[in-house]
């Protein structure tokens, strides 16, 4: 295939060889979007929730039927014995019971809310045995094959936990923290306070926006628990309206919009009953140049930790999310000390900037914890002495690329590993082993040409690595320190027996490649695929983008059969990652504080203008396509640039900031109320009268991540101003619209839209 005018336009192209297919495999011509959300899935057996027992012998994973995709059962491969079985199956031991409402929405905030059956469970520590919630009960499933179930209630345990010595189990239920010994009736250890009182339970914009989905924390003795306080008393309520197919439930929802007032959250530490329960003094030590001096509630509690010798450890981040202090907690007492602080990275230079959160940091044995910090322009990992005066440090990776996690350590032989983009082609991540000690540079343990993802055991001994490709849907495997392969978990291979052999005749290789930003210097890298085309003959494109802070679209990784449907129907799939968007270090992502639909406007413009100058391109029928922030940024681009794009579609956009939460909000845009000109150019309903290319805009009716009011403001304003539109609404769908009929209902309803506006392929 040769694509015109790509090297000419583009900096950087690279092109990925098409699929080798096997010569036995007799595939149709192209994928219906009914095939793409049918069982089996066509991505083929990828497990979730991959572990590794502690003693390392058992790997266990989370397996979806083959007749229901979206349906988890537990199995385990002995590693001594080279074999699989399941270990519990979900349908054997489903109640049925409906899960609570606290458990529905906690699934939503971990985008997990269409699962069913078996979607979590944890390892004891003896490695004889893993604790399994299923609807909303729990069971513990030892190796023999025993079955014990532990609750049996109507309300959901939520957040089920071992003790790290593993004899004692804990969860939330009405809202209260419980603890009891395995096999024996539990008893709650915090009192029942009231309405807006929760006890071991992340707030929301902690579940959502900080990654932290519990609210309390073993000691590693089992001697101690540090257990979350949160008052929501002071945080404003929407009124949710869940509206259903054939009804409406309310739901006075407690949603700390930005500029609102969060919940009050503390923190205790207490004994497995419940005794000798002290308050930890997270006000005591603040610097007012940092925090607020008025109301020294006023913060996030980010993380919670306990180091191997027992300290407790907190980090603090302010309102603004650009300071945090780890502070040092004596779990006898509660008194607190500073043990280090971080600034944001933009600080230095006055840029405005935030703190990224992370996990991505390990309390040492010796003394020492292991942090991640963007402090140089780019994500690295730092090693802190925090037995030292000072706590100094020393810098452990460097150069122009991101670490991405923290995988595990060796600490008896000093050894580290980490995923990071890379140097050379930030679109692929791979693992890296780096000595504790060593001035030795890191070695890449995986193989060019795939992205990848890692975990390892406790003690840092073996890898269990994912990658993918453009042409290889995701692989897992064993692997020894060196990252030598000991053993595929799932090779997923395209043979012909795999779910999307049929479809690999029509399997189109993607192109990647630069162009410049708006600013006319920095590189933005892209994908594009298209179908086979004739000589002379220009092709609609499916602009595919998502534009905000957090995640990177363009990888090197599989991206599914969705992806292919469209390019069998004829469209040219096009993705770009704006300044904003992740992986590419702090000066890139830089430019939307305080900007929100300014700079990313502006970069997809120029990647529309560099689509118009193929010749291969159709440029009156290219057509935006985002969900949630991608959602806002097709309002804004069409309301930037009429006639730049030829229609647009907004799934569950954001349209006015002043309705989303406080943790995500305020990171990149501030306090509306100290900035309120910041919101009100962010805003996509104050120029919603100049769209006038054809808009649908879809919503689910039970949003309550993005609020179905962000729509029915935008409708109401479109209404206003005689611009006409369409739309498709969701009934009872949350902020996933999706489903085995939902989903290619949706994606019909799309391109039945372009084709209405004569968005189609050539004859």
């Amino acid at each position: 295939m040769r694509l015109p005018l790509f090297a000419a336009a583009a900096s950087l192209v690279l092109a990925v060889p098409a699929i080798a297919q096997d010569s036995d495999v007799s595939g149709q011509s192209g994928l219906t979007f009914e095939q793409v959300f049918a069982s089996p899935s066509l991505n083929g057996p990828v497990p979730r929730g991959v572990k590794l027992s502690p003693d390392g012998r058992y790997l266990t994973v989370l397996r979806n039927r083959e007749t229901d995709k979206d349906r988890y059962d537990l199995w385990g491969y002995d590693r001594n014995t080279g074999t699989w079985s399941m270990l519990v199956d979900s349908e054997k031991f489903a109640s049925g019971r409906e899960l609570s409402e606290d458990e529905k929405m906690q699934r939503e905030r971990q985008r997990i809310g269409d699962l069913t059956g078996i979607v979590s469970y944890e390892w004891a520590a003896d490695s004889e045995a893993l604790l399994v919630p299923l609807d909303g009960d729990l069971y513990l499933a030892r190796l023999g094959g025993d079955i014990v179930r532990l609750t049996d209630t109507e309300e959901s345990e939520l957040n089920p936990s071992l003790s790290n010595t593993g004899k004692l189990v804990s969860f939330i239920r009405d809202r209260q923290l419980w603890v009891g010994d395995i096999g024996a009736a539990a008893v709650s250890i915090t009192p029942r306070e009231g309405e807006t009182i929760r006890w071991g339970e992340a707030e929301f914009v902690a579940q959502e926006e900080m990654g932290r989905l519990t609210g309390y924390w073993w000691s590693p003795d089992d001697t101690r628990i540090a257990v979350q306080r949160t008052d929501e008393a002071r945080v404003g309520i929407v009124t949710r309206a869940a509206i259903g197919a054939t009804g409406t439930k309310v739901f006075d929802q407690r949603y700390p919009v930005a500029g609102s007032d969060n919940a009050v959250v503390e923190l205790f530490v207490m004994d497995p009953d419940g005794g000798n329960r002290v308050k930890v003094d997270l006000t005591g030590i603040q610097d007012p140049a940092h925090y607020n001096a008025e109301d020294p509630t006023d913060f996030y509690l980010a993380r919670v930790d306990w180091a191997p010798d027992g300290t407790l450890y907190v980090q603090r981040q302010n309102r603004a999310q650009t300071w945090m202090d780890v502070l040092r907690v004596d779990p006898q007492t509660g008194a607190t000390e500073i043990a280090l602080q971080e600034q944001d990275a933009g600080a230095s230079s006055d840029q405005g900037y935030w703190i990224n959160l992370s996990d991505n940091y390990k309390f040492q044995k010796d003394g020492s914890l292991v942090w991640w910090s963007e402090r140089d322009g780019f994500g690295h990992l730092y090693r802190y002495r925090l037995d030292q005066k000072g706590a100094p440090y020393q810098q452990m990776t460097r150069g122009g690329f991101v670490v991405t996690k923290l995988v595990g350590i060796d600490q008896e032989n000093g050894i580290l590993f980490y995923t990071a983009t890379s140097e050379d082609n930030p679109l692929e991540e791979h693992v890296y082993s780096l000595g504790l000690d060593s001035l030795a540079a890191p070695a890449r343990l995986t193989e060019a040409g795939f992205t990848h993802s890692a975990t390892m055991d406790k003690n840092g001994q073996t890898l269990l690595v994912t990658r993918s490709s453009h042409n290889q849907p995701p692989q897992t495997y064993l692997a020894d320190q060196s990252g030598k392969r000991l053993a595929w978990v799932e090779e997923n291979a395209l043979a012909t027996d795999h779910p999307y052999a049929p479809y690999l005749t029509s399997h189109r290789p993607a192109e990647f490649g630069t162009i410049k930003a708006a600013d006319g210097t920095t590189d933005l890298y892209w994908k594009m695929v298209t179908p086979e085309m004739e000589p002379g003959k220009r092709y609609p494109v499916f602009y595919h983008h998502y534009s905000g802070p957090g995640p990177q679209t363009v990888t090197a990784g599989w991206d599914g059969a969705l992806q292919q449907a469209v390019v069998d129907a004829g469209y040219i799939w096009f993705e770009l990652d704006n300044r904003g968007s992740a992986n590419r270090g702090v000066a890139f992502e830089q430019p939307i504080y305080r900007a929100m639909g300014g700079v990313e406007v502006a970069d997809q413009k120029v990647g529309a203008e560099y689509l118009k100058s193929l010749g291969f391109v159709d440029p009156a029928k290219i057509a935006l396509y985002g969900w949630s922030y991608g959602g806002y940024m097709t309002l804004k681009q069409l309301q930037a640039d009429p006639g730049l794009y030829a229609a647009g579609i907004a799934g569950a956009p954001v349209t006015r900031w002043e309705l989303y939460d406080t943790h995500y909000t305020e990171r990149y845009m501030g306090d509306p109320r100290e900035v309120p000109e910041a919101y009100a150019a962010a805003s996509a309903i104050p120029d919603a009268e100049k769209i006038t290319d054809p808009l649908l805009l879809i919503h689910g009716m039970a949003d309550d991540n993005v609020v179905f009011e962000n729509s029915s403001e935008l409708i109401a304003k479109l209404q206003g101003a005689n611009r006409p539109f369409e739309m498709m609404l969701y009934p009872g769908s949350t902020h996933r619209v999706s489903g085995e009929k939902i989903s290619p209902h949706l994606w019909n309803t799309i391109f039945g839209f372009l084709e209405q506006h004569g968005i189609v392929p050539p004859e």
